[in-house]
């Protein structure tokens, strides 16, 4: 009778285990749902009282009714994205594009190991792009474009060997643009469609390259009738109040630029291309200033 009980015990729990880990995939996207706006009620039947979420409309689950696919794009939906997101630990496919989602993209959407595909394009977002995305080993498809991010594109990014679109166009990003692994491929127009956004990301590019220490790069660009000055330290670009002016920064042409370095060590850099979002300037020599 003892044994009876025990062989019954044991099959009542192995019954009930898929159960728990599905739920609380159910609780992260209620807890999720607590945090969002809802006025067209697309998240009605979002009920946490359900067996598991694979019912609710929007959610899309596998055979072992783990939640694959979260689909609100275009929903009209407004709020913040939580760390309770990170706990979609089977979830490939995160459309939440065109909608009014505000806050920071929380660092917890690294967890997602199985993620193909990130679309927040279109919301209103804000804070940098965390580092933590660069663990998304199966990530394919990532747009972020016309939000409000700020920061550098991380530079962590370029080990996703599997990415194919990126989009960070139309936000205040600032700093390099990676050139290694995917991002070698990637047209500037994933980087800013428009002349007032993303202005101060660059690419340096050079076929010789030495420098011992970081150093200061004055950069003068023209964008039509207009002069803009931008300050690089290191691998990283912004505007910036100027601590050092260069002697003289005068273009000889067009597409040719002399530019002054305060460098810290000797840097000879020579045929050099400088690849902004507003445009492309081609260097033959760039002059340092011991």
């Amino acid at each position: 009778m003892a044994l009876q009980l025990l062989v019954s015990s044991l099959a009542l729990l192995v019954c009930i285990c898929p159960t728990i880990s599905t739920n609380s995939e159910g609780n992260a996207l209620h807890t999720l749902r607590t945090r969002l706006s809802d006025p067209n009620n697309v998240l009605q039947s979002w009920d946490p009282t359900l067996v598991n979420p694979c019912t609710w409309f929007h959610v899309t689950c596998d055979s072992s009714n783990h939640v694959i696919r979260l689909d609100l794009g275009n929903a009209n939906i407004s709020g913040s994205l939580g760390p309770e997101l990170g706990e979609l630990k089977h979830l490939q496919y995160l459309e939440l594009y065109r909608n009014n989602i505000k806050g920071k993209i929380p660092k917890e959407l690294g967890k997602l190991k199985n993620l193909i595909s990130m679309d927040l394009y279109e919301n209103a977002l804000q804070g940098t792009i965390p580092k933590s995305l660069a663990k998304l080993k199966s990530l394919k498809f990532l747009r972020l474009n016309n939000n409000k991010l700020t920061g550098s594109i991380p530079r962590e990014l370029a080990k996703l060997s599997n990415l194919k679109v990126f989009d960070v166009s139309n936000n205040d990003l600032c700093g390099t643009i990676p050139i290694d692994g995917p991002f070698g491929s990637f047209t500037r127009e994933r980087y800013s469609s428009s002349a007032s956004a993303n202005c101060c990301l660059f690419a340096l590019t050079c076929n010789i390259l030495v420098c011992i220490y970081q150093f200061a790069l004055l950069i003068l660009l023209q964008y039509g009738s207009q002069f803009k000055i931008q300050l690089s330290n290191g691998f990283f670009v912004c505007n910036s109040v100027m601590k050092t002016m260069a002697d003289s920064m005068a273009p000889s042409s067009k597409d040719l630029y002399r530019m002054i370095l305060d460098v810290e060590a000797d840097c000879i850099c020579i045929s050099c291309r400088i690849i902004t979002c507003c445009g492309e300037l081609h260097i033959q020599e760039v002059y340092v200033r011991p």
